[in-house]
């Protein structure tokens, strides 16, 4: 038979101590108590580790981040749960952010601390066990952040340490979403050039002729409504860094003009024949396939030579799997303090599902599946959307394959008409196969009961 779990609970007022202790001890828990934040972290720091933390948010001295904070370091994967008095969504989301596993506003009820203690302290799962190795976020600025919760990042935060300080092109590669410009700021922000300006500049954004005048800048009567001069992104960045981002979409002609920056650091500005000298990094990131690229002559091979001094692959989330419950849980207290909201809970099923799931639009698509969540409130929903998605990007890789075997046409509407065919009967076949019991055919297809009524609905599929 296993011990009963160790608690300690953390609060300068002697009375909710007591009030605490009493309450955990009926349930035959083994209870210490700190009346400060010195003296729990003087408690951890012993042989006698807690299985959880109770911990108040406001407290002299030391107050409840802080000791939060310190705790975290002396032991990474220690469960902590905030208490407080008040409802300070700003304080609440620091200390979710900081590791803390979940928070009470006082006073509360029995129950509540009951269901919030059973959750902590129930046997790790796999997932939790990864979270608990994953290590920290390392922040970047207020919005940007880098993990290196999987062995193939810890490998490349190990690349850009050894890459940041020497002066040479890096060239980033991997699929939209994957978090290229993330590298690229935490290169500069590692490399003697930190202290000087970082610019991003968008190749796919512009026209060649916008994008030439955007990077190298231009003299009056350059074009029609240019009455001024005005200095490029090159000239803003002197001893900085620039990223440019899809750099597969320049246009030829301006790649031979990067290539002689990156030759010479010396350019001119569209209407004038004066060279002008810059000192500039020049990072670059793609998500096309650059050899194919090379091959068909959409991308300069001397200047793939020039950018790839060192290059860097960012795998897409689907093979980093591991990093998912920590990003959950960092998006979550990132967008609930952005848009002030208290934050939502990030659940074991809601977890697993996320970890099922292929994620082809990568970080920003999970991104985007927390702000839905924050934003709606329901987990169910949010869990049958995603299901959803995954019914359909299973339904389309089906589709593809039948389509290559159908008559030439319009090639959306058909590979729309053959994936909507492939769901049809695979639902009806389910249907039939379970009777019509639509519960058993929702588990039979592993999707929720909620997606198969949506897809039933949409395609008016009934007994007939």
């Amino acid at each position: 038979m296993s011990s009963p779990a160790s608690i300690l609970v953390v609060d300068d007022e002697p009375s909710m101590l007591r009030y605490l202790q009493t309450l955990l001890e009926v349930d035959s828990y083994r209870v210490r108590t700190a009346q400060s934040g010195a003296e729990a972290i003087a408690q951890v720091q012993g042989d006698a580790v807690p299985d959880l933390v109770l911990l108040d948010l406001l407290m002299p001295g030391l107050d409840g981040l802080q000791t939060l904070e310190r705790l975290r370091e002396i032991h990474p994967a220690l469960k902590v749960v905030m208490l407080s008095c008040v409802s300070d969504t700003r304080k609440v989301v620091q200390a979710i952010r900081l590791g803390a596993q979940d928070y009470l506003t006082k006073p509360f009820q029995k129950a509540e601390l009951d269901a919030v203690i059973s959750h902590c302290l129930q046997p790790a799962s796999p997932l939790a066990q990864a979270e608990a190795r994953a290590g920290e976020v390392e922040e970047l600025s207020e919005d940007v952040f880098f993990v290196a919760a999987s062995p193939a990042m810890r490998r490349i935060r190990n690349q850009v340490s050894q890459v940041a300080n020497v002066n040479v092109p890096v060239l980033m590669l991997g699929e939209s979403g994957t978090g290229k410009e993330v590298v690229a700021q935490l290169i500069h922000k590692l490399s003697p050039r930190a202290h000087r300006t970082f610019l991003k500049v968008n190749c796919a954004a512009l026209p060649a002729e916008l994008l030439e005048s955007e990077l190298f800048g231009y003299e009056p009567g350059a074009f029609t409504g240019a009455t001024r001069s005005k200095p490029g992104k090159f000239e803003l960045c002197d001893k900085g860094t620039i990223l440019l981002d899809e750099i597969g979409e320049m246009p030829p002609g301006l790649q031979a003009k990067l290539l002689h920056v990156l030759q010479d650091q010396k350019f001119s500005r569209l209407g004038s024949r004066t060279m002008v000298s810059v000192d500039v990094r020049i990072l670059a990131a793609t998500n096309i396939d650059i050899q194919q690229a090379i091959a068909t002559k959409k991308f300069r091979e001397d200047l793939y030579y020039r950018l790839n001094a060192f290059t860097i692959h960012l795998p897409p989330l689907r093979e980093r799997k591991e990093e998912i419950p920590l990003l959950l849980r960092h998006f979550m207290g990132l967008f609930a303090s952005r848009y002030a909201r208290n934050p939502l809970p990030v659940s074991p099923p809601l977890v697993e599902a996320c970890m099922r799931y292929h994620w082809p639009g990568n970080l920003r698509e999970l991104e985007n599946f927390v702000k839905r969540y924050l934003i709606l409130g329901d987990e169910s929903l949010v869990l049958g959307d995603l299901e959803v998605k995954a019914a359909e990007v299973a339904g389309s890789a089906k589709a593809s394959v039948r389509a290559q075997v159908r008559e030439p046409g319009d090639l959306k509407s058909l590979v729309r008409g053959v994936k909507d065919e492939a769901e049809i009967e695979a639902i009806t076949r389910a249907l039939e196969r379970t009777k019509w019991n639509r519960k058993e055919a929702s588990r039979l297809l592993n999707i929720s009961y909620k997606a198969l009524l949506y897809k039933i609905r949409q395609y008016n599929i009934d007994r007939s």
